[in-house]
């Protein structure tokens, strides 16, 4: 209902904005929010490529089940302001995109975020129900707008540490190698001048190639990690079901890029990268293991983005989670996201303390029982095997 406030007994009749909160269950809702997504996208501060519509809507599709859908809406005269895509898992309300995600986080318009947010945590709020109800957003960057929904809570919180991530900065080349310490500058130098002589072809593969360009760039992923232990769910169908689908997508809103390199005809290489207003992110990768040999991979992938960072003005190159050797090289800014717990102030107590108790017994595993991590990795090897003999 819209309400009017006369200013005085002359002036004119100036009308309050009517606020709209609804909880959208149907996934056919998913479809019909395409357009309005993607623009508030746009508009939301800190927005990464993982809260676009293209790659939560094809999560959905892959992972979500029926009847557990939870997007929460608020809009300002019609106009959609804040969305957080969850979906209901027993008692926990969790956020579209769940382990296959390296940022989770909410939209809010940037015209009016805090009065957007303070909708939205009320809405958040309602739909835990409950002494054990909570929202748990496992991957929360710090500049993440649900910092803004965490000021207005009308309930218990708590932050707790995440997974490192890392990032360079959206520079050319040249600028990027003083960043590195003399011998491997110099090093670098030689290899990428190798690189350049190579004769490597780069294709940017058009939105209507992508579903097949991911098929190669899968295949390729796993050639590279046979011997390695490769991350299990990278090799699933729901996996490349869902990558090819949110590729495709997000090609076409200009979001991803996926990219093929070719030596003396042959494909060696494939990148998919994710792209939003500040950033780009290199997301996965495959490489013909015989290709490591000849030009140096880490030059070529990251030489790419960098470059598309520069000719597009965004100022971050993201790495996303993990440490591997690879991307030490570089000399990657860290930053570390936070697990971020909200609702019922036992469930945020209980789920809290039993987080903490298992990073302890990590821990703990990793000091004193290092042949287990070595372990682990054998049964991944085996079952990687397994999988490619049938």
């Amino acid at each position: 209902m819209t309400t009017a406030v006369r200013s005085d007994a002359a002036g004119p009749v100036a009308e309050q904005p009517r606020y709209e909160t609804v909880v959208l269950r149907d996934a056919r809702a998913l479809e019909a929010l395409a357009g309005e997504w993607n623009a508030l996208q746009e508009r939301s501060p800190g927005a990464t490529p993982f809260q676009c519509h293209a790659w939560l809507t094809s999560w959905w599709h892959s992972y979500g089940r029926p009847g557990r859908l939870r997007l929460v809406t608020v809009r300002r005269d019609g106009r959609l302001i804040a969305l957080a895509p969850c979906y209901r898992d027993g008692t926990v309300l969790r956020p579209l995109g769940a382990e296959i995600t390296d940022f989770h986080d909410v939209l809010l318009d940037d015209a009016d975020p805090d009065e957007a947010a303070a909708r939205l945590a009320l809405a958040l709020a309602a739909e835990l129900r409950g002494p054990l109800a909570r929202l748990d957003l496992p991957e929360v960057r710090a500049d993440a707008a649900i910092h803004r929904v965490l000021a207005h809570w009308p309930r218990a919180a708590r932050k707790l540490p995440a997974s490192l991530v890392q990032h360079l900065p959206g520079v050319p080349m040249d600028e990027l190698l003083t960043r590195l310490p003399g011998r491997t500058a110099q090093r670098t130098k030689v290899k990428l001048r190798k690189l350049a002589v190579a004769g490597i072809d780069v294709r940017l593969v058009p939105p209507w190639e992508v579903p097949e360009a991911v098929d190669r760039m899968l295949a390729l992923h796993a050639l590279q990690w046979a011997d390695r232990g490769a991350t299990p769910e990278h090799m699933r169908g729901r996996f490349a079901s869902h990558l090819r689908a949110a590729a495709t997508g997000m090609a076409a809103t200009e979001r991803a890029q996926l990219r093929e390199y070719r030596l003396d005809g042959r494909l060696i290489a494939c990148d998919l990268m994710l792209q939003a207003r500040s950033m780009v992110a290199l997301y996965v990768y495959g490489v013909h293991p015989e290709a490591r040999e000849r030009v140096d991979i880490a030059g070529m992938l990251f030489g790419e983005s960098l470059a598309h960072a520069v000719s597009t003005g965004r100022t971050e190159l993201s790495l996303l989670r993990g440490d591997e050797p690879y991307k030490q090289r570089w000399r990657p800014d860290p930053a570390h996201n936070e697990r971020l717990l909200l609702g019922s102030a036992p469930a945020v107590v209980v789920t809290a303390g039993l987080a903490r108790a298992q990073e302890r017994a990590k821990e703990f595993a990793r000091e004193r029982m290092p042949w287990l991590r070595q372990a682990r990795g054998r049964v991944r090897v085996l079952r990687s095997r397994l999988r490619r003999a049938a």
